[in-house]
């Protein structure tokens, strides 16, 4: 019987297939694979997912960081590019799977860790994007807090005042949020082009103000030998590629509506490395141009709005509030909230997950991990760099090394179909985790191999890859090209 057909590349199931598995109690609506109807997403809506998620507050700053731990402004953003050039390669692996088989992230991941194993990949990607959620949330609501001080003086005298914009400003994202994936594309094609025309008349302000951008282009870099900047550029770099690694898991949540693997590659790949580069190198160059207008160098674009006009200061908060709001739906949001769905699929829904997701982030305590740039560099984003580099490299492995690209679209709703595996535990996904991440762990324990720890996500996602990869050769949840043919039919 024929349970999936394959049209320009794009699989999805027959009405046979349907009806074979929408009883299971891994199907919902939310977790189904797409129709080919919903297949809609072209080119443009993804360059804009991208370019209004990497306008942000933590971009704009990103560079800051690297600069304050002693690098030039050509290393920072030299760094930033080629961390996030690294990290589309598994970007673009993991979304091809998500475009042909129109499968979210947690469906995804029942292949590599099986029908229940795969709450473990799934949580692990949902407890990351809360840690973020509560750090744009808190972003945009200090920024709003610093805001509205600017127009009344006597704001900072109302009772948690911080606390109050942040829980309005948590409450809108939940709103929007609720709404689901397809009040996201909307909010990226709206977004998009009003952030990238604030962020080029911010450039330009600065320049025409400055006469220039000022000492901080000019300033050399506080390293003295190669062997001084490698000890810093190595867990940097592991921090940037962090940065978007965790959309490099759950971008099949995205590309399950792509309209092509083309349209989504190429847009992907011309938007978002360009796109963080740019806005990093757009923070560096203003905050160089206010030693000059001000006097000092101003890093945070908050404090540096507040300069400005009443008029600018309101126009600066639409923008801000559109860049955090953008950034935390659509990369924040949308994987918790179907890791979520996943651990009860016929009870909880997309809209109860991001819920509970925007719970979870307020208990993380978002203002602690940006404490100072080290929590956020060094803990946070190479932290977590460690724990999602393996799964990014047994997903790789799974659907590229050993599947071929192949799947049975109905065995992924079955509790007890090809990829249950033991008890609903591919133990091999679950032993290679543990093997990637002890590689790189092995570096804060022993003296001299430092070097795999600053390199955590490398270290791990290639480890975790190449043992997946020896230990599911041969596995009997593998499909032939003959067996793939008998259940897929050619449109």
């Amino acid at each position: 019987m024929k349970t999936q057909q394959e049209m320009n590349s794009i699989v999805t199931l027959t009405a046979d297939g349907v009806r074979e598995v929408e009883g299971s109690p891994l199907w919902n609506d939310d977790l189904r694979p797409t129709t080919i109807e919903e297949h809609n997403w072209r080119g443009y809506h993804f360059a804009a997912l991208w370019i209004g998620m990497c306008i942000c507050i933590p971009t704009y700053m990103l560079a800051s960081g690297l600069i304050a731990l002693g690098m030039n402004w050509w290393q920072a953003i030299g760094t930033i590019f080629l961390g996030n050039l690294i990290v589309m390669v598994p970007i673009l692996l993991n979304a091809h799977a998500g475009t042909k088989f129109g499968i979210p992230y947690p469906v995804f991941a029942r292949l590599w860790f099986g029908s229940r194993g795969a709450h473990i990949p799934a949580l692990a990607r949902a407890i990351v994007a809360a840690g973020w959620f509560g750090i744009n949330a808190w972003f945009g609501g200090t920024a709003l807090d610093a805001l509205i001080h600017s127009f009344w003086s006597g704001w900072q005298a109302v009772p948690m005042h911080t606390g109050i914009v942040f829980i309005l400003f948590w409450g809108l994202n939940m709103y929007i949020a609720y709404r689901g994936p397809q009040a996201i594309k909307k909010l990226g094609a709206f977004s998009a082009p009003i952030l990238a025309v604030l962020a080029v008349a911010l450039l330009i302000w600065a320049g025409v103000k400055a006469g220039g951008f000022g000492p901080m282009l000019s300033a050399p870099s506080k390293f003295n030998t190669t062997g001084e900047f490698m000890q810093v550029f190595w867990p940097a770099l592991t921090g940037i590629i962090a940065f978007w690694a965790t959309l490099a898991l759950n971008i099949p949540d995205f590309c399950r509506y792509a309209v092509s693997q083309k349209s989504q590659a190429r847009a992907q790949i011309l938007s978002m490395p360009l796109t963080m580069a740019l806005f990093s190198f757009i923070g560096v160059a203003v905050t160089s141009a206010t030693v000059v207008i001000f006097g000092e160098p101003i890093w945070d674009p908050v404090v540096l709005l507040t300069k400005f006009p009443p008029i600018v200061v309101l126009i600066g908060a639409i923008g801000i509030v559109l860049a955090s709001v953008t950034i935390n739906i659509g990369a924040n949001i949308v994987a918790p909230a179907r890791a979520i769905s996943n651990l009860w699929p016929r009870r909880i829904t997309f809209g109860m997950g991001a819920v509970i997701t925007g719970l979870v982030a307020i208990t993380m305590q978002p203002w602690y991990i940006l404490e100072n740039f080290g929590n956020y560099i060094f803990g946070w984003l190479g932290t977590y760099g460690a724990l999602l580099g393996p799964i990014d490299g047994i997903a790789i492995a799974d659907y590229w090394l050993v599947r071929k690209c192949r799947m049975h679209l109905t065995e992924l709703y079955k509790t007890d179909g090809h990829y249950s595996y033991r008890g609903g535990f591919n133990w091999s996904g679950v032993y290679a985790l543990i093997i990637g991440l002890a590689a790189s762990l092995i570096g804060l324990v022993i003296p001299g191999l430092g070097f795999l720890w600053e390199n955590a996500w490398t270290v791990g996602l290639v480890v975790s890859m190449l043992v997946y990869w020896w230990m599911m050769r041969g596995d009997q949840s593998l499909l032939g090209e003959e067996e793939y043919a008998r259940i897929t039919a050619q449109n």
